[in-house]
């Protein structure tokens, strides 16, 4: 009888106590960053670049159950006209929000082209033609060298800097990437939970049934491609200006995988679980550092196992930050 009585409490109280942890967690991780070497700021500031790339993906691959490997050409897309728009390639040396604009425009307008082709694609034929796609713009910034300097890139990207604020120094990156992190993982949560986030799940689930029942599954998996490829373009401009230098080198088909790992090992179609894994295959490679032989090793191994003992991810679709806001608040 006592234990009938008491588990409905326990379970709440369990609940408030994760979600309290997790939080005080995040926030003390949040405002230790600053106090840092420099070093360890821009890896920081690293991780918070894959946490963006991987909420952008995570539309296409958890939301929509579109398997995408061709992600980072959307990156490549907004470091490559902040490149060209800040620098002395062109000579234009355009304010740094207009060209976090002009990117979010080209990387919707990618992805669009990139989701017309693709839309009776499915599984493994889907992830061939995205592939390609990712390879073909690697491709061709590396040969436009009269455009994109080729292999040797852009160097010299001037200084962002946000109403007449200079963001130059690690710590000033990394206050931006978090409130950019912060407002995107808001902005994508809310529109998990919309009516077009509803469209994406039952895509997910049997994209025959949801064409029956009058979802347009042709303007939803392009509204998905679209916002996608925006995010990642975003965070494509933000990495240049970061590191005022882009070249093809820093978007080949291992960056895409590496996201695609993020989001299986972390947890498919979950923002927390974004966090998780690009925390593991981010910040544990530089934790190994001193084993530079047996790193590499090392985390494939872990991988294995992680993926082994849970399959559906580090941290389950269950566990998401609306399971988080009411474990905080007991709703």
């Amino acid at each position: 009888m006592s234990n009938t009585s008491t588990s409905p409490s326990v379970k709440p109280q369990a609940s408030r106590l994760v979600a309290v942890l997790v939080l005080a967690a995040i926030v003390a991780l949040a405002a230790a960053t600053p106090f840092l070497p420099n070093y360890h700021i821009r890896v920081v500031n690293s991780l918070l670049i894959y946490i963006l790339l991987g909420i952008g993906l995570n539309i296409v691959i958890g939301y929509t159950g579109l398997l995408d490997l061709g992600f980072v050409a959307f990156y490549a897309v907004g470091a490559y006209t902040y490149a060209l728009l800040a620098s002395p390639q062109l000579d234009l040396h355009l304010p740094f929000l207009l060209i976090v604009g002009i990117a979010a425009v080209l990387g919707m307008f990618t992805g669009i082209l990139l989701g017309i082709p693709v839309l009776k694609l499915r599984g493994d034929y889907l992830a061939i033609v995205t592939l390609g796609f990712g390879e073909i713009i690697r491709i061709v910034i590396n040969n436009v060298d009269w455009l994109t300097g080729g292999p040797k890139g852009i160097a010299r990207l001037d200084k962002a800097s946000i109403l007449g604020v200079e963001i130059a120094r690690p710590v000033e990156i990394y206050w931006l990437l978090l409130v950019t992190v912060f407002l995107v993982g808001l902005f994508v949560w809310r529109l998990e939970r919309s009516i077009l986030g509803k469209a994406w799940a039952a895509i997910r689930e049997d994209q025959d049934a949801a064409r029956g029942i009058g979802i347009n599954t042709t303007n939803a998996k392009l509204a998905a491609f679209a916002t996608s490829a925006t995010i990642g373009a975003i965070a494509g401009t933000i990495f240049a200006a970061s590191q005022r230098f882009v070249s093809p080198e820093s978007f080949t088909l291992q960056e895409s995988v590496l996201i695609v790992l993020m989001i299986v090992i972390g947890g498919i179609g979950n923002i927390l679980g974004i966090v998780a894994g690009a925390a593991i295959l981010i910040l544990l490679p530089e934790v190994l550092r001193e084993f530079a032989e047996w790193r590499i090793l090392f985390l494939g191994i872990l991988m294995v196992v992680l993926i082994i003992v849970r399959p559906a991810g580090i941290v389950p679709r269950t566990f998401g930050p609306e399971k988080l806001i009411r474990g905080l608040f007991g709703k």
